[in-house]
């Protein structure tokens, strides 16, 4: 790639992550708040609904920058080699960019959608105080409560898309949003159990389960329409800023 490409691909990364994350903050919000295991109301219901919108201020764009320079660079190596030069093995390389863009961006994405998440369900505090809070009782590797939930999420949708999409194709993929919704509520409950606990340990089947013990399919399907919507909604202003950002540096 070169250094021009690598520029526009982090600027562009960056700026689109940022639109799609702050404009459409209040239904990510909604959907936290849902598939918490207080419920709904008890974790704040309507109220404070910018809660933690620092953290996903903060997180944004270099989370963004990250999977896109990723995606973009790991793409144009895989180019280069005679197994995927094929027409036919585009989609191959495309997923296969995708997926390490998302194992890279979540080193950067977790810390933040810990910190973000609780204070989503926790109005009250603030996203300085949750960040110290967090650091005194788990220290730096309570940051990555349910890495491991949000790569598997992340990875298995990049491979449900199989390419980069136009922005009116990502619109398509509520599908998708809809059948992953299951390991994305894995991944809050993770995130926002006390530590100690055995939710907080990380284990996605225990988690589903205990989840689907308590509170059956529905459980399992907390927000989702939030989710679709924030996905299907966020993808045309993503990747439409994303494009269109780049384009223009290009």
């Amino acid at each position: 790639m070169e250094k021009r490409e690598f520029v526009a691909s982090l600027v562009a990364g960056g700026c689109a992550g940022m639109c799609a994350d702050l404009t459409l903050f209040p239904l990510d919000t909604i959907k936290t708040r849902l598939q918490s295991q207080q419920g709904f109301h008890k974790a704040g219901g309507f109220r404070g609904i910018y809660a933690g919108v620092p953290s996903a201020a903060v997180g944004s764009f270099p989370n963004a920058a990250a999977f896109f320079v990723t995606y973009e660079y790991t793409k144009s190596l895989l180019g280069i080699s005679a197994a995927f030069a094929a027409p036919h093995a585009a989609p191959v390389s495309h997923m296969l960019a995708a997926s390490l863009g998302e194992i890279v961006a979540c080193l950067i994405r977790v810390p933040t959608e810990v910190v973000k998440q609780r204070t989503q369900a926790s109005p009250s505090s603030t996203t300085y105080n949750m960040l110290l809070a967090t650091l005194k009782e788990e220290g730096v590797r309570g940051l990555y409560r349910g890495y491991g939930s949000t790569v598997l999420r992340e990875t298995l949708w990049s491979r449900r898309q199989g390419h980069t999409l136009h922005s009116w194709q990502s619109a398509v993929c509520a599908v998708a949003a809809f059948v992953t919704t299951p390991l994305d509520v894995a991944k809050t409950r993770i995130m926002l159990a006390k530590a100690g606990s055995a939710t907080a340990s990380g284990s996605i089947p225990t988690v589903l389960y205990d989840v689907w013990r308590s509170k059956g399919l529905p459980g399992l399907f907390a927000g989702s329409i939030p989710r679709i919507a924030f996905i299907s909604v966020g993808g045309f202003i993503f990747l439409g800023a994303y494009e269109k950002v780049r384009h223009t540096l290009l």
